[in-house]
């Protein structure tokens, strides 16, 4: 590489990042909590006979969180990596798993998980709003 290039090179790495750079959408705290909410809703509706998901619910918040990220500045195909990353999947799963333990919840005892959906349900908590019970 030419000496004229290598400066050019130099100088836009050490640009400094615009004020209007975007955060990574897991860093959006309004948008990255109500999808864990969602996910946890989700995965006791999947375990326990008893609480079903409120699904329609879901889908509106999502389409309203999308709409949230388009008017933050991120494109559909950023949105879409975001939801379709395994990486992200995997640092849901973990985050969630940590919250169904501590919570006493175990896939060895679906119970577990009917005991916590209907809790979160009474409290009409983030994610109880997503469930109801059958």
């Amino acid at each position: 590489m030419s000496g004229m290039k290598m400066l050019t090179l130099a100088a836009v790495l050490t640009l400094p990042v615009s004020a209007d750079a975007k955060p990574p959408l897991r860093e959006v705290k309004e948008i990255d909590d109500q999808l864990y909410y969602i996910a946890i809703a989700n995965e006791i509706s999947e375990i326990c006979p008893t609480v079903s998901g409120r699904r329609l619910k879901a889908i509106g918040v999502l389409w309203d969180l999308r709409s949230k990220a388009n008017k933050l500045g991120y494109s559909d195909k950023e949105i879409r990596a975001y939801i379709e990353s395994d990486a992200e999947k995997d640092r849901m799963r973990a985050k969630g798993e940590a919250y169904l333990a501590q919570q006493g919840v175990t896939y060895d005892s679906p119970e577990t998980f009917c005991s916590l959906g209907q809790k979160e349900i009474e409290r009409n908590s983030a994610i109880g709003v997503y469930l109801r019970a059958n």
